[in-house]
């Protein structure tokens, strides 16, 4: 009977991973906790949440700076958890493609993207690093995101 109830456990938990999840506030972390950053991030939301393969995905940092930002580079960097996160995607662009420059006050970096269809689903990680001019780290925040199972046809 014990193996029974294991086992019927074990097949909750894993529907449990096809079920798809409620809309709510993404948790970010700061990449050096305790630094000073200063482009401070009051939130992200991703649209859709979860992201599907095949689909446009859009990522919105909304933030706050006292420090004019009139260039400088935003870094992506994608992890994909299995038992530990293992690197998959890296890029680029020009910080002034993902907002208006000179950004100062309140801002939003908002960068967006069609995952290819045969991309895994499961759970995700992203670091965004913003830097300025002469590459020093403005902000660097961390956030998890989940990729459903559904792709476009």
């Amino acid at each position: 009977m014990e193996s029974k109830q294991r086992r019927l456990l074990a097949l909750l938990a894993v529907a449990c991973l096809f079920l798809p999840s409620a809309s709510a506030a993404t948790a970010v972390e700061y990449c050096k906790k305790g630094k000073d950053y200063p482009v401070k991030v009051s939130g992200v939301e991703i649209v859709p949440d979860p992201v599907a393969p095949g689909q446009p995905a859009t990522f919105k940092v909304i933030a706050s700076t006292d420090k004019p930002i009139k260039e400088g580079k935003l870094v992506i960097d994608v992890k994909y958890w299995v038992i530990f996160p293992i690197p998959v995607h890296s890029e680029t662009h020009d910080i002034c493609e993902e907002t208006t420059c000179p950004a100062t006050g309140d801002f939003v970096i908002a960068h967006s993207q069609t995952l290819p269809s045969y991309t895994p689903p499961g759970s995700y990680t992203i670091t965004m690093t913003v830097k300025g001019a002469n590459d020093e780290e403005l902000s660097c925040i961390s956030f998890g995101f989940s990729i459903g199972f559904v792709a476009s046809s």
